[in-house]
């Protein structure tokens, strides 16, 4: 035969695959993103949580004392007690060691700001009201992180 006479066709290349349903190794990166997801959602939740509730914890016992200097005492007991938490040997420091752990490397705001209220604020026997609050602000940000820290 003639190559004029054939009846002869144009190529026709086959339809593109579609794209769903997706392969499965799409459905597990996708499982395992939303697995992944989900265990962060949870786990900011439950640190949410216990912030929280640290939070009250500490708001709770500082409603409770009578006056500026009681407060100032139950907060520096608070931070004794989650400082043994989080370093058995911190609860043992006295005076400016005391102090210093307590600006833990994050500025000197205990050992030369607000923060010094705590080493005999519960001991006087008149505070200043704003200079109380603003100790107990401090105590209470550092006794959230203190609280935070695993051993």
């Amino acid at each position: 035969m003639n190559a004029t006479t054939l009846p002869l066709r144009d190529v026709h290349l086959p339809a593109a695959p579609g794209g769903w349903p997706p392969a499965p190794g799409w459905w597990l990166l996708s499982g395992a993103l939303l697995l992944g997801l989900g265990v962060l959602v949870a786990l900011r939740l439950r640190r949410r949580r216990r912030r929280r509730r640290w939070q009250s914890l500490f708001d709770g016992a500082l409603a409770a004392a009578p006056g500026a200097a009681a407060r100032l005492g139950m907060a520096s007991e608070l931070l004794r007690r989650a400082a043994r938490r989080s370093d058995p040997d911190a609860a043992l420091l006295q005076g400016e060691a005391w102090l210093q752990f307590l600006d833990g490397g994050h500025g000197h705001d205990f050992s030369t700001g607000d923060g010094r209220m705590l080493l005999d604020g519960g001991f006087r026997r008149a505070v200043d009201e704003a200079h109380a609050a603003r100790a107990c602000a401090l105590a209470r940000g550092r006794f959230i992180g203190l609280m935070e820290r695993r051993r």
